[in-house]
C-alpha cells in the first residue's frame, strides 16, 4: 500500500515542550507579477518521541494523526546532530 504522507526537511528553531519541537521550514517561491525569488517559512509542531533533537538539527519529518490542535507530525531522521547521527 502506498504511503501518501507529506515528508518535510526543516531546522528546529526551539525545543517547545516534552517530546516537541518546533521546526521551521524555508520554501523559494516566485512573485506572480515580478518574477523574483522570495523565501517564505512555515514553522510546524513535530512530535520527537526520543526527545534526541536539538536547536539548529536538520531533520525530516512526515504527517501523521492528531497529537493535539497543532502538532500532527513526526520525526523520521536526523540528519546533522550536534553528537551523532541518529535514525528515529
Amino acid at each position: 500500500m502506498k504511503d501518501n504522507r507529506k515528508i518535510f526537511v526543516g531546522n528546529v528553531v526551539k525545543i517547545s515542550g516534552n517530546k516537541t519541537v518546533s521546526v521551521s521550514v524555508e520554501r523559494m517561491v516566485q512573485d506572480s507579477l515580478y518574477g523574483k525569488n522570495i523565501k517564505k517559512s512555515s514553522k510546524f509542531l513535530v512530535h520527537d518521541e526520543k526527545n534526541i533533537c536539538k536547536v539548529g538539527d536538520k531533520i525530516s519529518f512526515k504527517e501523521g494523526r492528531p497529537l493535539s490542535k497543532r502538532k500532527h507530525f513526526f520525526v523520521v531522521e536526523i540528519f546533522n546532530n550536534l553528537y551523532d547521527s541518529a535514525r528515529v
